[in-house]
């Protein structure tokens, strides 16, 4: 999958509808091949977009967890001590 869809479930405060439109667009990018449509396919990645969009919506709005949100500052912490392991300077 790719590196940049992020996990939107379970945070605090929840994922903004930015946040689900650009996971939307690293999807659909990825699935097509393409970082930019041509002119003829611009229609069809952006109703691709837009539908990808309204599904993780719905998703996220219908998952159910008993574990408490987590914390954004402290998971964005915990990924940058692993891209440092990772990739050390």
């Amino acid at each position: 999958m790719c590196r940049n869809i992020r996990v939107l479930h379970n945070f605090e405060p929840p994922a903004t509808i930015d946040e689900v439109h650009e996971a939307a667009v690293q999807y659909v990018r990825k699935i097509s091949g393409s970082a930019r449509p041509s002119k003829v396919n611009e229609e069809a990645f952006a109703r691709a977009v837009a539908e990808v969009t309204a599904t993780t919506r719905a998703l996220l709005e219908d998952l159910v967890t008993t574990a408490p949100p987590k914390n954004r500052e402290v998971e964005a912490t915990k990924a940058r001590a692993r891209a440092a392991e990772r990739y050390p300077r």
